[in-house]
């Protein structure tokens, strides 16, 4: 009878935990409740508390936070409790010498760790039963490891998503697809930090207006000059997937935002230089009293010009001086200033040249645009075809006739041919643009070379250097020289009037 009195006011706790993944596989909490007080009810415990943990994996300790309340509770009242219940070993841990330390623990404080469906006890061969039990549950857990390490590195090296994608796409079934709310955007965003004319901070300021916002953990941020940077750093939108895990780049399998060419020409504006050879972008901060410090170098040394004050009598006069001090004189501001403008007024083309040129322009876009459309003819009738032939694909291989490897064989083919395509179609910007917006630019900004850099922004202002001289100007310190025009530049000046014969005809 005495033994019958004891063994009926023995007290015992159940602890239950279930991951994600197998809430999916139906592996619940009830379930686990039924059976493990089946168990206790059988060995004649009282069930006295229930810990419950869901959506917890069981690689570590930390992050469970229920697990830690089951031990301080066991610690608490370990003179009233006596047994621990678990569906399985593996419900405590998932790494062999995690478990033992949890159940070196609770044996220190006399309870004794019970398993509902596997043998567990404190006899030699029990407790190496229970060691080996829990060993497989570690084995499991690092087999499921690996494979989902092996199944992530495939993925990213045909070239689909393992991560977070950018502003202007999305994930759908696996895939990264355009958004249509934000991808417009964003193309529009990169082609105007292409013109090296804006700052990250002023692409931010214009990207918040446009709407374009970053989502960390569902939740809307406005875009800063850092994110701003590291988003055009991101060769996501030329095609490519990268990776700092495996430090390798694949070609993605998405639709390319911009060319391969554009994303390099952008980073080289944000490093602070330009295929024109004049300093752009963030590196260069404009300031209004040496408008031309570091856009001019020194006709001696060819360093680069920088800007200083000299203090007189009365007030302060502004300078320019070369950086490498090689003895030059220094040369005032304003006559520096005054020097370009009358440079940039030489140089502007006779408006009977300039028209002759817009002329030759107008006859070349329109033999551009005129092979383009039949590009994107042949595009279209191309993506139609590949399409076609892709949902028969995959009708034969539903159908059995194909494969599972053929079917994602053949599906990559297409898939490329599909891309190409598109791309292709992408590529018609002409349709966006008018020429005759085009030859009113030229008109209005040609006419008066110096009057336009007057009006630009400080900005544009280096652009529009580096575009006409790609070497640079230099101060001979008598006037302004430079070495050579810009090809582009060049083919104005160089029009011939009997040019214009040709471009009727």
């Amino acid at each position: 009878m005495f033994t019958d009195v004891l063994q009926q006011g023995r007290k015992a706790v159940i602890y239950l935990r279930v991951s994600s993944e197998e809430q999916v596989e139906n592996f619940s909490l009830s379930t686990q409740e039924e059976i493990c007080r089946r168990e206790a009810t059988r060995r004649q415990f009282e069930v006295v508390e229930v810990f419950r943990e869901e959506g917890r994996s069981a690689k570590t300790i930390t992050g469970r936070p229920t697990l830690i309340k089951l031990l301080e509770f066991c610690r608490k009242n370990r003179r009233t409790v006596d047994a621990v219940f678990v569906y399985r070993v593996d419900r405590l841990s998932r790494q062999t010498a995690d478990y033992l330390a949890i159940r070196k623990k609770l044996a220190e404080y006399g309870i004794t760790l019970i398993s509902a469906t596997e043998p567990t006890g404190n006899s030699p061969t029990d407790k190496l039963i229970e060691t080996m039990l829990a060993g497989f549950a570690q084995m499991d857990n690092d087999v499921r490891s690996e494979r989902s390490r092996n199944g992530l590195r495939a993925r990213f090296l045909s070239g689909l998503c393992i991560a977070k994608v950018p502003i202007g796409y999305l994930i759908k079934d696996g895939y990264a697809i355009k958004d249509e709310v934000s991808f417009d955007k964003m193309k529009k965003a990169w082609n105007l930090v292409a013109t090296g004319t804006k700052s990250m901070s002023e692409m931010a300021e214009i990207m918040n207006k446009w709407g374009l916002r970053k989502f960390v953990f569902g939740k809307e941020h406005m875009l800063r000059a850092q994110t701003v940077d590291r988003i055009f750093r991101n060769k996501f939108y030329a095609g490519f997937i990268t990776s700092e895990k495996y430090k390798e780049e694949a070609k993605g399998q998405h639709i390319p935002m911009i060319t391969e060419e554009q994303f390099y020409k952008v980073q080289a504006i944000i490093d602070g230089r330009n295929r024109c050879g004049m300093t752009v972008g963030k590196r260069l901060k404009d300031n209004p009293d040496f408008p031309l410090r570091r856009s001019i170098k020194c006709g001696r040394c060819g360093g680069n010009l920088s800007g200083g004050w000299s203090k007189g009598r009365s007030k302060r006069y502004a300078y320019y001086i070369c950086k490498g001090r090689c003895g030059a004189p220094s040369i005032k501001v304003q006559v520096l200033n005054d020097s370009l403008i009358e440079f940039l007024h030489s140089i502007t083309p006779p408006k009977k040249k300039l028209e002759v040129f817009i002329m030759l322009l107008r006859k070349g876009f329109n033999q551009s645009f005129n092979s383009l459309m039949v590009k994107r003819e042949k595009a279209e009738s191309e993506l139609l075809l590949q399409k076609r032939l892709m949902g028969v694909l995959v009708e034969k291989n539903l159908m059995g006739t194909y494969t599972d490897e053929v079917y994602k064989e053949q599906s990559k083919i297409y898939e490329d041919r599909i891309t190409a395509a598109e791309l292709v179609l992408g590529k018609t910007v002409y349709d966006k643009y008018n020429f005759t917006d085009i030859e009113k630019f030229m008109r209005d900004k040609f006419k008066d070379l110096g009057k336009t850099y007057l009006k630009s922004e400080p900005g544009v202002r280096r652009v529009l250097l580096g575009s006409i001289c790609p070497s640079g100007l230099a101060w001979r310190y008598s006037g302004l020289s430079n070495q050579q025009f810009s090809p582009q530049y060049q083919a104005i000046l160089d029009v011939r009037e009997d040019d214009f014969a040709l471009s009727t005809a």
